[in-house]
């Protein structure tokens, strides 16, 4: 037995206050921003491994981040943040969902009477970015949206599942609401009015948008902060250079 502790008893109080002094580290290393540390060690990025067009790189990094979403590596790695700004350039982000890439672009879809369709009719200029922490890896893309061709959206909107149909339908996007209530009594009566099995016509005011980019970076996380960042940048003739960027 050891003589500092003569029973279980006299060790609890010791154990409880080292115990609550690690929990009190704890919680003062999480929330002090300037405390917190990620050490970067991946593969690093260069430009000979590149792709020639941004959209094949894309392609190959989100395959990979897919698979890495498969291991629960990444959680949704289609989500990118979106930043919008309005005619006065005061700016506004939100992370959507990206449903489809291909030379063109990028494509998300959205009520088009939402803040960040308003701001687009006014100002076309936007920003994507995929945060893809886990892998240290992000791309940002900026360029100009336009809207999809209506039978593109309804295309799209047919491989909804049902209630994410209904639910376009029940949100006035970026509308102000009296009440959770309000909007899922919006809900109810559009599921009694097309109950699962019966199609959902498309709203009016709902569509898509397709960003196409005018520069796309690859920033891959290195070592003491000393990053990889490569650059796409459209050419008046079509094709792209590409360019390192300063950490």
């Amino acid at each position: 037995m050891n003589d500092r502790f003569p029973d279980d008893s006299a060790a609890e109080p010791l154990v409880q206050r080292a115990a609550e002094a690690a929990d009190a580290a704890e919680e003062e290393l999480a929330v002090d921003p300037a405390a917190m540390r990620a050490h970067y060690r991946a593969e690093g990025l260069l430009e000979d491994g590149l792709a020639a067009h941004p959209m094949d790189q894309f392609g190959h990094w989100f395959r990979q981040a897919a698979q890495a979403a498969v291991h629960g590596f990444v959680h949704e790695p289609n989500a990118m943040v979106v930043s919008t700004a309005d005619a006065d350039g005061r700016p506004s982000s939100r992370t959507v969902l990206l449903k489809q890439y291909d030379e063109q672009g990028f494509v998300f879809y959205t009520n088009y009477d939402s803040r960040k369709a308003r701001e687009l009719a006014e100002n076309p200029y936007v920003s994507l970015l995929f945060p893809w922490h886990p892998m240290a890896r992000q791309v940002i893309v900026t360029g100009t949206a336009r809207r999809t061709a209506r039978d593109e959206t309804a295309a799209y909107f047919r491989t909804r599942p049902h209630g994410s149909q209904l639910g376009a339908w029940a949100s006035e996007q970026s509308s102000v609401i009296a009440s959770r209530d309000e909007l899922e009594s919006s809900y109810a009566q559009l599921s009694a009015r097309y109950p699962e099995g019966e199609q959902v016509p498309v709203p009016p005011n709902w569509g898509g948008f397709r960003v196409a980019p005018q520069a796309v970076e690859f920033w891959q996380g290195r070592e003491n902060r000393l990053h990889d960042r490569l650059r796409y940048v459209a050419e008046p003739d079509g094709s792209w250079r590409v360019e390192r960027l300063s950490p």
